[in-house]
């Protein structure tokens, strides 16, 4: 029905920078707000940072100043850019996002979907 295909992860010094992409795919009515999470091992997963569907963010206080999260709503795409990285943001990010779907019967039903995953390792 619906994807979540997050791609952009790997391997960088601290102080470098990725970009993050997470595109969603499938029987998509519309998008409501749409996420990243992240979960470093022994650790719970947390959020990162999120955006309506009218733009509006929320970041983590520990993000904030270098990430940046934006979607880009006639791809049905999140972004997240991330500089100045440090080794404590080493974790596998993931994205989720509230899609309404149309079902088989035509009917519309709202549900949280979440990517596969794409691991982030920022080394000393």
């Amino acid at each position: 029905q619906v994807q979540l295909v997050e791609s952009g992860g790997g391997l960088v010094q601290a102080g470098g920078s990725l970009r993050l992409s997470c595109a969603a795919s499938g029987s998509i009515f519309s998008i409501n707000a749409m996420g990243w999470y992240r979960q470093a091992p022994g650790k719970q997963r947390e959020l990162v940072a999120d955006i309506t569907s009218g733009g509006t963010t929320n970041y983590a206080e520990s993000v904030k100043g270098r990430f940046t999260i934006s979607r880009d709503n006639a791809k049905n795409t999140v972004y997240l850019q991330m500089n100045n990285l440090k080794p404590d943001d080493t974790a596998v990010y993931y994205c989720k996002a509230g899609i309404v779907v149309i079902m088989d019967t035509a009917a519309l039903t709202t549900n949280d979907y979440w990517g596969q995953g794409t691991q982030v390792t920022v080394s000393a």
